[in-house]
Parts: C-alpha cells; structure tokens; sequence
C-alpha cells in the first residue's frame, strides 16, 4: 500500500473514531452498564474496514478517551473507564472487531455472512465486558451476567442486523468510489 492509500486508510479510521464517539452519546440508560449505540457503530466499522481497520479504529477510540476526550457512553472519559466496570466492553470492541472483520474477509462481504460476523462481534464484546465488570465489582457470575449480558442480548441482536445493512452497504458504495483496499473477498 503507498502512502497516499495509507493516509486515506488513516483518515477513514478517524472518522471511525469520531462516529463511534458521537453513536456513544445515543443510549438507554440501565442500572450496571447502558445501552449505547457504540456497538453499532464497532460492528457498523468492522463490516467496513475489515479486521485490521476496524480493529485500528476501536483502537484509536479506546485511545482517545482514556486520553481524556468524552468519547464514551455518557460523555465520559479517562483511564479509569478502560479500567472500571464497564471498560471490558471498550476493549472487547477492539477484539470484536478485529474478529468481525476476520469472518468477512475470510468468506464474503454479504449480508448473511456480515450478520453472523456481527453477531459473532456482540458475544465477544459481551464477554469481555462481563468478565471485568464480574471482577472489577465482585459480583457472582449470576449477577455480572444478569446485569451485563441477559439485557443486551436482543437489543445486540437488533444492532448485528443494523450494522450489517449499513456496513454491507457503505462498504459496497465505498468499494465502487475504490475508497477502500481491495481484497479478495470485497
């Protein structure tokens, strides 16, 4: 890849960040951890940008708030949310995506394979997030699970369908403008 492709790369993965950020502030509140709109927007940005992108972008977002910006759920920001109760689910988002973007360019950019990729994506986040939020709160597994999984699993659901429409999508039209690198499976 010359460098002008990685500069663009580099670009589109800012505004990754920055989508991430601003779907963040979209949320249902719950009493352990909310219901956010930055699930959508890692499965929405791996379907995109493939694993190594997509990871790339959670990566720099993860970065960005422990910086300080108010990037996460909430507005909220620091160190101490990637190490708190909730901050599982912001390093699971690297892994998720990596591993969504993984599925899809290992078999096709479709629909079908990307609902499965997303779906894939939302049990990692979730169990990431629900194993910090066990040990950072000493809770039972019964309650960990309870307030960091059992209600987020439909509504993940949902989100897994959403991402992988938009993400299909805007990948294709992305692809067709040759925005993206291209590979074998786009």
């Amino acid at each position: 890849m010359n460098s002008s492709a990685r500069l663009r790369m580099t670009i589109i993965c800012a505004m990754f960040v920055a989508i991430t950020a601003i779907l963040a502030q979209v949320e249902i509140p719950l009493p352990l951890v909310p219901i956010s709109g930055q699930t959508l927007a890692v499965g929405i940005t791996a379907t995109i940008l493939g694993s190594r992108y997509g990871a790339l972008a959670m990566i720099g977002y993860m970065a960005v708030g422990a910086a300080g910006a108010p990037v996460f759920a909430e507005a909220k920001a620091g160190l101490s949310v990637v190490i708190g109760p909730t901050g599982g689910y912001i390093i699971g988002f690297i892994v998720a995506a990596f591993f969504t973007g993984l599925i899809l360019e290992k078999t096709s950019f479709t629909l079908a394979n990307a609902m499965i990729a997303n779906t894939v994506g939302m049990v990692i986040t979730l169990l990431i997030g629900v194993i910090q939020l066990k040990y950072v709160l000493d809770l039972s597994w019964a309650k960990a699970m309870a307030g960091g999984v059992y209600p987020f699993i439909i509504v993940g659901l949902i989100k897994a369908f959403l991402a992988s429409w938009i993400g299909i999508t805007v990948r294709s039209r992305l692809s067709k403008a040759k925005l993206l690198p291209q590979t074998k499976a786009a």
